[in-house]
């Protein structure tokens, strides 16, 4: 039993030390500027769109509950207490993208790249979306930082990585993940 308590505690102890490591990483990559900081939408119940999805109008979206709107202000307070240079966000144009930008940062435009393509109405935009997306990073240059509030579909496609509501992911312009960190 003794044994089996100390593998764990050590277990622990690697498991709090490698996040701790983590994120320190991430934010000394984040204090030298230049890198894309691609943020899965704060939690909105539910999968997908329904059929009724209009663009224009929220009320036929999926959208952010009470826990998503907190997660949102929680994303925005870890940017300002790290005191994170940011050099500008963009948001997909749906709903809950655009209400964890305003929540988070308050600022933000929205580009259409950074829309889901995860129904099949949308699907055929994908290949377009993406080459306009590598496109804007390829021009884009700054020594602050680049935040892009999106889908789970845009981020899985651009990093080949699965990532959780409100996830944070950085990465550098050839698009090597630097590190994630989620938020709830």
């Amino acid at each position: 039993m003794k044994i089996f308590k100390l593998f764990l505690l050590i277990i622990i102890s690697l498991v709090f030390s490698n996040q701790v490591f983590s994120e320190d990483k991430i934010l000394e990559s984040l204090e030298e500027g230049g890198k894309i900081i691609f943020i899965r939408h704060a939690y909105a119940p539910g999968g997908g769109d329904p059929e009724n999805f209009d663009i224009n109008d929220c009320s036929t979206q999926r959208n952010l509950n009470d826990e998503g709107i907190t997660q949102s202000k929680y994303i925005g307070e870890f940017f300002k207490t790290k005191k994170i240079k940011i050099d500008k966000v963009l948001s997909s144009e749906w709903c809950r993208c655009k209400d964890t930008a305003k929540f988070a940062f308050n600022n933000f435009e929205t580009f259409d790249a950074l829309n889901s393509f995860y129904s099949t109405k949308f699907a055929k935009n994908e290949k377009r979306q993406i080459k306009d997306l590598k496109k804007y990073i390829k021009n884009w240059k700054s020594n602050k930082n680049l935040i892009l509030v999106t889908h789970y579909v845009v981020i899985s496609s651009m990093l080949n990585i699965a990532v959780s509501s409100g996830e944070i992911v950085v990465s550098d312009k050839n698009y090597e993940i630097i590190g994630s960190i989620e938020t709830m």
